[in-house]
């Protein structure tokens, strides 16, 4: 990690990075995201599918619901029930207290905060499955960002101003590389939260493990 100014925030993502992707959370998510747009489109599940991913990737949309709502007639009256589809209550029941989290997050010398994709509904089913609550004062849920979140610089500068901080004093820490890419962008360092190294090339500072941060915070302040 390149050398910066003192670290006053931790930045994590929250699915996939604050619990493992081999619980299939996010791999459910996706298959009723598939689900609603295929109801809403009234298209075949495996053509909506296509038709997403094409969509997502040829206009550099960071989530499902920024490409509905820019190039399928996707109104925002409907977003709460979109939310809802694709969070149910019960969407983290598989989920249970993380007592190795709970502890490394404890022995951050920083605060932490959590910017996600997600709704606050989600996030906070999450955090409060895994008794890590306690550490997440602050979290920046898909609302937030005005439905336009990761990878956009406007997303970042809105969480980095609510938290009175700038991009350089910030660690930002996720599992999807386009959302790091995005924050280094802006000068701040991000760490890519690669669980199962799939991805050595990454240009930039790469854990496997989140208690691997614990040493890059140190040679932060060194």
């Amino acid at each position: 990690m390149r050398k910066t100014e003192t670290i006053k925030y931790v930045l994590f993502d929250l699915d996939n990075t604050l619990y493992s992707a081999r619980l299939g959370l996010e791999d459910a998510v996706s298959r009723r995201v598939n689900e609603y747009i295929a109801a809403f489109l009234k298209l075949p599940l495996e053509e909506a599918w296509a038709l997403r991913r094409e969509g997502i990737a040829s206009g550099g949309y960071g989530t499902t619901l920024e490409w509905l709502t820019a190039e399928r007639g996707f109104e925002t009256r409907a977003v709460d029930d979109y939310l809802a589809f694709i969070h149910p209550e019960n969407d983290a029941d598989t989920l249970s207290p993380d007592p190795e989290l709970a502890a490394f997050l404890a022995s951050l010398d920083v605060p932490a905060a959590i910017m996600t994709n997600s709704s606050m509904e989600h996030a906070l089913r999450i955090v409060k499955k895994l008794g890590i609550e306690a550490f997440f004062p602050s979290i920046f849920d898909i609302r937030f960002h005005g439905l336009k979140g990761k990878p956009h610089a406007e997303a970042y500068r809105r969480v980095l101003a609510a938290l009175g901080t700038e991009a350089e004093h910030c660690l930002f820490v996720d599992d999807v590389k386009t959302y790091v890419e995005g924050y280094r962008a802006l000068g701040g360092p991000g760490v890519f939260y690669d669980e199962f190294d799939k991805h050595p090339e990454f240009p930039g500072p790469r854990v496997r493990a989140l208690k691997e941060i614990t040493e890059l915070l140190r040679q932060e302040a060194t």
